[in-house]
């Protein structure tokens, strides 16, 4: 005895579809004729199946509901490419932020004028001896990097995280360490707020002028060109001109090693 495939796809519901396959039993002609069509059936059966399936997942999604269908369209076609990994926001090649500059009025001061430089350039004016009560600045200066974050949120943040601190613990500087340091200048400053630095030691500026703070100093970086290869600073104890000098960021991040800076 040999079998028929019987098969067919019926809808018990809205949105399903179902193969329903039944094997009827034939008498075979000949025991030949039964060893012969026992393959020809498995091959028939193999096919249909495979149609079956291919027919169901077709059918699946033409069952699916008009509005369901669109909505999927939509979200394919409203769905922006990702971004590559590590890719870095987008900044222009060249910033320089409004600020108003301010000399320090004695040499402890420098914290509390590079902070308010800073918070000039984000549009909130208080004085040096405001900004030096909030840092807790004395006459041996303010501590460290983490004191000008805490003020820069404080009166920027309005009780979110803006600025962070980030150090560069050992002299010299890494190339990584420079490159962080390029990267949050392009954030920092390409977003329009300053980033005020501690340093310690001596460097030379672009101009060849050398600027020395053996014994530490605060600072302000207000822009930047060549991709933000090179800085601008702001010094508050540099009487010069308008108290500003081009610097290679390589430059800067050595300058603050052993410190640290507020992005």
């Amino acid at each position: 005895m040999s079998s028929h495939v019987i098969a067919r796809i019926d809808r018990p519901a809205p949105g399903y579809w179902r193969l329903v396959v039944n094997l009827e039993s034939v008498q075979p002609q000949s025991h030949r004729a039964g060893d012969i069509r026992r393959p020809r059936m498995a091959v028939t059966m193999c096919v249909m199946l495979a149609a079956a399936a291919v027919a169901g997942i077709v059918l699946s999604q033409l069952g699916d509901p008009p509005s369901e269908r669109t909505a999927a369209a939509g979200a394919a076609l409203t769905t922006k490419p990702p971004k590559a990994d590590g890719a870095a926001p987008s900044a222009p090649t060249t910033m320089l932020l409004k600020y108003q500059f301010q000399l320090q009025p004695n040499y402890y001061f420098c914290g509390p004028a590079a902070t308010r430089i800073a918070l000039t350039a984000a549009g909130h004016a208080v004085s040096q001896d405001e900004a030096a009560a909030m840092l807790g600045t004395t006459t041996n200066g303010t501590n460290s990097a983490l004191d000008t974050t805490r003020v820069l949120n404080q009166v920027l943040g309005h009780g979110r995280t803006l600025y962070q601190t980030r150090e560069i613990p050992v002299y010299p500087a890494t190339p990584a360490q420079a490159a962080q340091l390029q990267t949050d200048v392009l954030t920092t400053v390409g977003g329009g707020r300053a980033i005020v630095a501690n340093i310690a030691g001596h460097v030379t500026d672009t101009a060849g002028a050398v600027h020395a703070y053996e014994g530490g100093h605060y600072l302000t970086v207000v822009g930047y060109r060549d991709g933000g290869g090179t800085v601008k600073i702001a010094d508050p104890a540099d009487p010069s001109g308008d108290g500003t000098y081009w610097l290679r960021t390589p430059k800067l991040a050595d300058w603050i090693s052993s410190r640290g800076y507020s992005y």
